[in-house]
């Protein structure tokens, strides 16, 4: 798993059928990958702890204050 940072993007799940390592209403760390987002995907740790490809469809991608994604990072 790469290195996490106050810096990290994070989006909000919203779908998660077929995932057993997602849950709804939860907020996930996004990784950057432009080639999985060129496909529809995106780059998520997920409960496992670890980074897979998810369909960018269950997700929104969403903008947090620095204190915000501070906090996420913190408690992981």
């Amino acid at each position: 798993m790469k290195k996490q940072s106050a810096e990290s993007r994070f989006a909000l799940c919203i779908e998660s059928r077929d995932c057993e390592d997602l849950e709804k209403r939860k907020f996930y760390q996004i990784l950057p990958d432009e080639e999985a987002g060129r496909e529809g995907y995106l780059r998520v740790v997920d409960e496992s702890g670890e980074d897979y490809l998810y369909p960018e469809s269950y997700f929104m991608v969403i903008e947090l204050t620095r204190q915000a994604r501070e906090a996420l990072v913190a408690a992981n």
